[in-house]
């Protein structure tokens, strides 16, 4: 295949420097921390690492088989790939592994791309696969989750006032189930109709999962409260009057 040597060139060579890009991004802490979704009290700041506007003729050119404009997407995408599969799957080594396979199956498919949707959007959708496959193939998908009733949550979001390692933390307790809900709904901007299609799952499931993790996290990062109990004085000398 006319893309395998250069695939495995780049994938060898970027391993570090994507693992090294993950970290530099600040994770889900930065991405959730200021790509929110828009409300009334917390506007939207910034899109989906995803979205670029890439150069005019890029995709066409590697369409045509030109290894120097599909480096060019490797390098565009291998770190929101890269960050998508880690917020997922919780694991570095497997979201190498995520952006390897997803990637080759870019060049393998970017033939059928067709330009009446995004080129971002089509390459996230295949990346986001990729990681949906291993959480099933990994048995991560919790079947014993119900659908339960959304929860009301008119609160500030719980990582507005939280730093990055408290965040991970908090987001390492998580199952992978909720955080890769939470991080399609809140960051990648899917709507809960359309995560309950990619995962299976009815609509409610999804808006239940938001809440829970939303929740859990607001117990993990909320300070606890110390109460401090008085000590006692030490008792009163006796009287001298009493004692006589």
């Amino acid at each position: 295949m006319r893309w395998g040597v250069s695939l495995c060139l780049l994938s060898l060579h970027e391993q570090e420097k994507v693992t090294r890009a993950a970290e530099l991004h600040g994770s889900f802490a930065l991405g959730v921390a200021t790509l929110l979704r828009p409300s009334a009290s917390y506007p939207l700041v910034s899109a989906s690492s995803f979205q670029m506007e890439l150069p005019s003729g890029l995709v066409a050119r590697a369409c045509a088989g030109e290894a120097a404009a599909f480096e060019h997407i490797y390098r565009s995408f291998e770190r929101p790939v890269f960050t998508l599969a880690l917020r997922m799957l919780g694991d570095a080594e497997r979201a190498r592994d995520v952006l390897h396979d997803a990637m080759f199956k870019v060049f393998q498919r970017i033939g059928q791309y067709r330009s009446d949707a995004p080129f971002w959007a089509w390459l996230r959708q295949i990346a986001l696969n990729e990681a949906l496959m291993r959480l099933r193939r990994d048995k991560h998908f919790d079947e014993r989750i119900d659908d339960a009733t959304e929860i009301a949550d008119e609160a500030a979001p719980p990582w507005v006032r939280a730093d990055s390692a408290a965040l991970e933390r908090a987001l390492a307790k998580l199952s992978e189930l909720t955080r890769s809900v939470l991080w399609l709904y809140h960051v990648e901007g899917y709507a809960h109709h359309e995560i309950a299609a990619q995962l299976g799952k009815s609509v409610s499931f999804s808006k239940s999962q938001v809440a829970r993790g939303t929740q859990r996290l607001r117990e993990l990062l909320e300070p606890v409260e110390v109460v401090s109990c008085p000590i006692p004085n030490q008792l009163n000398p006796i009287s001298p009057v009493l004692a006589s």
